[in-house]
C-alpha cells in the first residue's frame, strides 16, 4: 500500500495545499483518508454525558488519498512511492531519493 496509519504526508491539491500531517485514519478500502488538522469541518453534537453542553465542534474530514504524497525522509519533500525488494522482504521507497520510507511506529 502506498500509505499507512501514521504517515506524514502533505496535501497537494485543493483548498488545504501545503498542509503537512499525520495520517490519522484509512477509510473506504484505503481511497479516503483523514489527515491531522486537514480539512476542518464543524460538528454539531447533541448534549451527552460525554459532552454535557453539546455544541460545535471542529473535526478532520476525509480526502481523497491521490491529493496527497509522503514526506521524503532525506528532504521532507512530497515523494512518489515505489517499491523494493531490501533484505529479501518487499519494501516502500522514496521515489525522491531511493530512501526507504519509515515504518510508522517502530521508528
Amino acid at each position: 500500500m502506498r500509505l499507512r496509519e501514521g504517515d506524514t504526508v502533505q496535501v497537494v491539491s485543493g483548498a488545504d495545499r501545503g498542509k503537512q500531517g499525520k495520517i490519522l485514519r484509512i477509510l473506504d478500502g484505503g481511497d479516503r483518508v483523514l489527515v491531522e488538522g486537514v480539512n476542518l469541518l464543524w460538528r454539531h453534537m447533541k448534549p451527552s454525558q460525554k459532552q454535557p453542553k453539546g455544541g460545535r465542534v471542529r473535526k478532520e474530514g476525509a480526502i481523497r488519498a491521490c491529493k496527497v504524497m509522503p514526506l521524503d525522509p532525506e528532504s521532507g519533500k512530497p515523494t512518489r512511492v515505489g517499491h523494493a525488494e531490501v533484505d529479501g522482504r518487499k519494501t516502500r521507497i522514496a521515489r525522491r531519493s531511493g530512501k526507504p520510507l519509515p515504518w510508522p511506529g517502530k521508528e
